[in-house]
């Protein structure tokens, strides 16, 4: 498995410690498994790392010190990693290793430690006479995750080149008569023999009205003359997702088949010819509404236009409508309101996708979608699959 060589797990650390010298923290303690992969290289089911100015030190247990002793010496290795063997369970060996490296002010996850483990280990701390005080943070990992530096974009150019070929050799497997769920299975199928891990996410295969529904699962429906059918699909490679969804017909599409397939597309265009570096993501997610409003299909297009790719297949940034106060907000909506509306410019290095629709109940839906990334001079799209309406 290709993994991000040493000197790339470096400077991801020196961002992170740039991160915690400007908030003040002595250390982080990192529990999210794709920051942690991020940061090590570890695809393991269970780790905790602890980031201080100088040190990194993995908490894990006995199923995966071997693994990493066979890194040692490679160029994958972890730079700097000092492993601790969890011997009865992991928050006592975390509790136990804070205590020894901060007297001061230590960073977790607020977004992926329970309530219940964080008022054990602040306990633990406290019965330990230890000084280590517990500070909430919000996506320190997770920012510089958005933008790929060249290895990861490297790695999502490969897995879309792959997924592009899946997408182009699966319209065989689509034929009038076969069900939903055979079409999805023969779709992963071809995810494993283009070397894909596994399916990003559920496939989906959605027929006829069944199309309406963004996230319909494939069921028992078989494809019938005159459906419009959504293959939307992704793939996990080298630990990085891609995703792509395509629309094709089944026998010569209807009249209105073709004019909501031809708005889809121009708004689908429209929005990438709207990316670059420093517009707002907010007016890329505008170009593909207000095109959509054009053709009056506003209404039946009710999701964000993108999302981020990488580590995890739903990422930053989020192409989307800007949000606005609602009547009956909590009191503290404001904040989160504010969270969920900054860094609303795209930056060179960040992947996501373009992916507008149109969803009339019981008559069916569109969906066309690519992968893009943000450049120096504009955008380059990963997908390379045609956007023609095909017929099958």
């Amino acid at each position: 498995m290709t993994q991000a060589p040493s000197d790339t797990l470096s400077r991801r650390h020196g961002a992170i410690r740039r991160q915690l010298a400007a908030r003040e923290l002595d250390a982080l303690v990192v529990t999210s498994l794709p920051n942690v992969f991020y940061l090590t290289n570890f695809t393991g089911s269970a780790a905790i790392v602890v980031l201080t100015a100088d040190d990194l030190f993995f908490v894990t247990d006995f199923r995966y010190v071997a693994a990493l002793e066979r890194t040692r010496g490679t160029a994958s290795q972890c730079p700097g990693l000092e492993l601790v063997r969890v011997d009865r369970s992991y928050d006592e060996a975390l509790a136990f290793l804070l205590a020894g490296v901060s007297q001061g002010r230590v960073g977790f996850e607020a977004a992926h430690l329970t309530v219940a483990r964080h008022q054990w280990l602040g306990s633990a701390l406290a019965r330990g006479g230890s000084g280590v005080s517990l500070v909430p943070t919000d996506g320190v990992v997770e920012q510089a995750r958005v933008r790929k530096d060249p290895f990861e974009i490297a790695t999502l150019r490969e897995a879309a080149a792959r997924l592009s070929a899946v997408a182009t050799h699966m319209l065989q497997d689509v034929q009038r008569g076969r069900t939903e769920r055979e079409v999805a299975w023969a779709i992963e199928a071809r995810l494993r023999d283009a070397g894909f891990e596994k399916p990003a996410f559920d496939t989906i295969v959605a027929s006829g009205p069944n199309a309406a529904l963004p996230h319909a699962q494939p069921g028992e429906r078989r494809l019938t003359e005159g459906d419009l059918v959504v293959l939307d699909f992704g793939g996990v490679y080298a630990s990085y997702c891609v995703d792509l969804t395509r629309t094709v017909s089944i026998g010569a599409p209807a009249p209105r088949a073709r004019d909501v397939y031809a708005a889809v597309l121009e708004a689908h265009d429209q929005a990438i010819a709207a990316v670059g570096p420093g517009r707002s993501r907010f007016d890329i997610d505008a170009a593909a509404r207000d095109t959509l409003g054009r053709h009056g299909l506003a209404e039946v297009f009710g999701h964000g236009t993108g999302h981020g790719l990488g580590i995890e297949v739903h990422e930053e940034p989020r192409i989307a409508r800007r949000r606005t106060e609602t009547a009956g907000s909590a009191t503290d909506g404001g904040s989160r309101l504010e969270q969920d509306n900054a860094d609303e410019r795209v930056a060179v290095g960040m992947v996501f996708t373009i992916e507008p629709g149109a969803y009339i109940p019981g008559w069916g839906g569109v969906r066309i979608e690519d992968d893009v990334l943000v450049t120096d001079d504009g955008v380059d799209v990963l997908t390379n699959v045609t956007t023609e309406l095909i017929e099958r």
